[in-house]
């Protein structure tokens, strides 16, 4: 898996390169601002990339605008985005393409390598990772009327759902057999009124709306 890194911060740039490599990992481009993220994203031949929300010059959203910009020249492009605080805006903003590949974590679970790089692994392979205090604090502001036809276990389903988790994940998770997970995941896409498609295409719509 070769990664594009995108971190201001020389420390954790240099941290993110070391853990990645030991876990099979190829940084073939690591920069610290953005206008040398922006070139290396379209010019550099990468699997996906892990990148800082917050970069140079001017430290606010560089990071997430690089990361739309590249999916919007490359749709798909697997992108890895992490936050030092829950911004619900840029997690939002990320995954508005209704797209897969999409990740938004907060930079304290770097510190369980296993947990990162295995979501940064199915971030590449196309799925949806969703840090769980974003979910908490979407949670705690809900008001979408959607939302509020599902169950509350239908909402565990899908709060472990926008993690990038799969069925036999959830089913672990809350105890439950993956018949059942199977059974709550259809209901979820009954109630948000998503329309017949590819389930992985329905589970990042369901995510969708869980952060709208």
């Amino acid at each position: 898996m070769r990664l594009v890194i995108g971190e201001d911060n020389a420390l954790l740039r240099d941290g993110l390169i070391r853990l990645l490599e030991a876990n099979g990992c190829t940084v073939v481009a690591a920069v610290d601002n953005a206008p040398q993220l922006d070139a290396v994203l379209r010019d550099v031949e990468a699997d996906g990339a892990v990148l800082d929300v917050r970069l140079p010059p001017t430290f606010t959203d560089e990071g997430l605008r690089a990361a739309i910009a590249i999916r919007a020249h490359r749709p798909g492009y697997p992108v890895m985005v992490l936050s030092q605080y829950v911004e619900q805006l840029y997690a939002r903003e990320l995954l508005a393409s209704g797209d897969g590949g999409v990740g938004y974590l907060l930079k304290d679970r770097v510190s369980n390598v296993a947990e990162f790089v295995d979501g940064v692994r199915r971030v590449v392979a196309g799925g949806t990772v969703i840090d769980p205090e974003v979910i908490a604090a979407i949670m705690a502001h809900k008001r979408e009327e959607p939302l509020d036809r599902l169950t509350a276990r239908e909402k565990d389903v899908l709060a472990l759902m926008a993690e990038g988790r799969s069925n036999a994940a959830i089913a672990a998770a809350l105890f439950v057999s993956e018949k059942a997970v199977a059974k709550h995941t259809n209901s979820i896409f009954s109630k948000l009124d998503l329309p017949v498609a590819a389930d992985d295409n329905r589970r990042v719509l369901a995510v969708l709306a869980w952060l709208r």
